[in-house]
């Protein structure tokens, strides 16, 4: 039990025992104390005035006093001030804290819950590289389902690879107009980038195309819908419904190039599945959904034939579920898909890391599978994020403006390397040392710098600002690692017991370690990886204040060593996990 809740269950059971009065712990409102007061944790007493008819002062220090004496051992002392009782937490409490956990690797991680949840994250078009927007999606993702790992859940991750359409087929009408049967062997271009190449390369021809046609007097929007490229992808997209043996030839050669450059990029960031689906097995799924939501009277069906679905008494809108021609529209392959992944893996929940412009699809998605009665409906759960954009905008993919994300990660490591000769302590590392310390810094910074934003925000990426080691990224808790690594390869805990007063800067790393297992729930809770990120940055801060301050291997007493080598040791233990719940490594020396 961390100290938050054994306050709250203690101050209950004291508030019981003098007042006759029920309150669970949960609803004792306990808070950090505000550092210009003296105590460490703050119990706001206004809700129980009324009740007892007790003026707030009167009341503090008849319940402060008992605490203090029948709770010595957790309670040193209190202060009352108006409503509020500040607590100060015993140094034995502390220590046996620290005792306790100093040699645990694993601390702060939950067991089993015996439940399931599925993660579905990247999702990545067949017609072009993974971009920038796709590694916060890869990120946020990857990281949620580590944290709910974390939390005792056995976790699923699954990706779907839109691997079919329109935007696919342009891509293979360029190659044909354009590539005179080069490869990316031939050309020494890596697969999705080659791929991703020739889908640039129909933008660039259709805009032409437009233009001449707007020159002999076609309107603009015509003139988009009668280009002889746009028609040729159009009825390349029919021949591919239909089959057609060299069209799904080439589909399948030029996706088969897509993903040996994705898992190329995936294996480089970190990035794994349990299970990939395929929008070219998925797009039919859901048929058999729509047939019976007619029959339950979910859906409606229009004179022209098409399906649709009325969700304007949930104040949303009506959706079109099946089109008059009998084909299928995103939503109903999603419900589909739905319904497979949770016969297949009969989870508790799915979450969809998707950006926040489709927050109107999932909430229709969510809402249809409620009425169609499917199992999965009530846990589906939609992890919106915000856009990234870089310092000069935003990027479009058609107009070449989009930042691979292969060529952001190369750009990374460049700076963590520049950054860190500028610095010049890495004299002695032999070079493929170096090789991995600046992989290891250089996607570090970009995992942290993207994970450490609130995923609902929209944020802007700087690779400049991302490795700054005194400044709020990932570089600064890698450092702040491999510091206390340092102390601990000169002198080891003996994890003997723990006796004497803590001194302030002691206390202060003490307070921020014990709060892990809480923000790992938090985190979960929320899902939210930035909580973990804003924590282990603060856990560095105040690490590196405490080893600035005093002396670990030359401590005025054995006993003081000891206690800042156990200091040092759960630190250690903690900032590692909190990074790898990000994907992040931590060098043990840099």
């Amino acid at each position: 039990m961390g100290v938050v809740a054994l306050v709250q269950s203690v101050v209950s059971k004291q508030i019981k025992q003098l007042y006759q009065l029920d309150m669970e712990p949960d609803a004792v409102p306990v808070n950090e104390t505000k550092p210009e007061f003296e105590g460490d944790y703050t119990v706001v007493l206004f809700g129980l005035v009324k009740s007892l008819k007790k003026a707030p002062e009167a009341l503090g220090n008849e319940l402060g006093e008992q605490l203090v004496k029948e709770h010595g051992d957790l309670f040193s002392g209190f202060n009352v001030i108006k409503g509020f009782l500040n607590l100060s937490i015993s140094d034995t409490y502390w220590l046996q804290f620290l005792q306790q956990h100093a040699g645990d690797a694993g601390y702060g991680h939950r067991p089993s819950t015996g439940k399931r949840i599925m993660v579905e994250y990247s999702s990545p078009n067949t017609n072009k590289p993974l971009h920038l927007g796709h590694l916060r999606n890869n990120f946020l993702g990857w990281s949620v389902a580590e944290i709910y790992k974390a939390n005792g859940y056995d976790v699923v991750k699954t990706c779907i690879a839109n691997d079919r359409g329109i935007h696919i087929c342009k891509s293979m009408i360029a190659w044909q107009l354009f590539a005179n049967g080069a490869t990316p062997q031939s050309t020494g271009i890596k697969g999705d980038h080659f791929v991703g190449d020739y889908y640039v390369m129909f933008g660039e021809e259709l805009k032409k195309q437009v233009a001449g046609l707007v020159e002999k007097g076609v309107a603009k929007e015509e003139a988009e819908k009668e280009a002889p490229i746009m028609k040729a992808a159009q009825q390349m997209l029919v021949d591919w419904e239909a089959g057609k043996p060299d069209v799904i030839a080439l589909w399948k050669m030029m996706n088969s190039w897509v993903y040996e450059g994705f898992e190329a990029t995936y294996k480089r960031i970190g990035s794994d599945f349990d299970k990939t689906y395929y929008e070219s097995n998925t797009y039919l799924l859901g048929k058999d959904l729509v047939e019976q939501g007619l029959r339950k009277n979910v859906f409606y069906q229009e004179e022209d034939g098409s399906v649709w679905i009325d969700l304007t008494a949930d104040g949303l809108d009506k959706k079109i579920v099946r089109r008059r021609d009998g084909t299928a529209v995103y939503i109903t392959q999603d419900i589909g898909l739905a319904e497979l992944k949770q016969e297949e893996f009969h989870s508790d929940g799915s979450i969809y890391v998707v950006g926040d412009e489709q927050n109107y699809h999932f909430k229709v998605l969510k809402l249809i599978c409620q009425k169609l009665g499917l199992p999965s409906a009530d846990g589906i759960y939609h992890l919106s994020y915000g856009m990234v954009e870089l310092p000069t905008g935003r990027m479009k993919t058609r107009e070449g403006t989009v930042v691979d994300a292969d060529d952001i990660v190369d750009e990374m490591v460049s700076v963590a390397q520049q950054k860190t000769e500028e610095l010049g302590k890495v004299g002695d590392f032999a070079k493929d040392e170096l090789t991995q310390l600046y992989d290891t810094l250089g996607l570090g910074a970009l995992k942290f710098f993207l994970l450490r934003v609130d995923p609902k925000k929209r944020m802007i990426f700087n690779p400049e600002e991302s490795i700054d080691f005194h400044g709020f990224t990932g570089s600064f808790v890698q450092f702040s690692h491999a510091r206390a690594k340092s102390i601990l390869r000169k002198a080891q805990p003996a994890m003997s017991a723990l006796s004497g007063n803590l001194l302030p800067a002691e206390k202060s790393v003490l307070v921020e370690l014990e709060k892990y297992p809480a923000i790992l729930k938090q985190a979960c809770d929320e899902m939210n990886p930035s909580v973990v990120a804003a924590y282990v940055f603060k856990l560095a801060q105040t690490f590196n204040s405490f080893v600035t301050e005093l002396r670990v291997l030359t401590a005025e007493t054995p006993e003081k060593k000891e206690l800042r080598l156990q200091l040092a040791q759960l630190t250690v233990h903690v900032i590692k996990s909190g990074m790898a719940l990000m994907g992040i490594k931590v060098p043990d020396r840099m």
